[in-house]
C-alpha cells in the first residue's frame, strides 16, 4: 500500500504490522493492524515484547486495586 501524498501531515512515525510481522515506516497499512507510532525502527521491532510488558504491568496494577495477592 502507497503512502497517501495528498496528506499536508504525513506520518512519519515507525508501526509494527501484526498481520505480516514486518516494520513500516509511515502509513502503509491498515490502522487495525499496525501497533505504533514508535520514534525509531528498533522500537518497533520490539512492539510485540513492548506490548506484553505493558500488559503485565496492567495486570499487575489491577490485582493491586482489587487487593488480590
Amino acid at each position: 500500500m502507497a503512502t497517501d501524498t495528498n496528506d499536508p501531515n504525513p506520518d512519519t512515525g515507525w508501526w509494527y504490522n501484526t498481520r505480516t510481522g514486518e516494520v513500516e515506516h509511515g502509513n502503509l497499512s491498515r490502522s487495525i493492524d499496525r501497533l505504533g507510532p514508535y520514534p525509531d525502527e528498533a522500537t518497533a521491532r520490539r512492539a510485540l515484547e513492548i506490548a506484553r510488558e505493558r500488559t503485565r504491568q496492567a495486570d499487575r496494577a489491577d490485582a493491586e486495586w482489587r487487593g488480590d495477592d
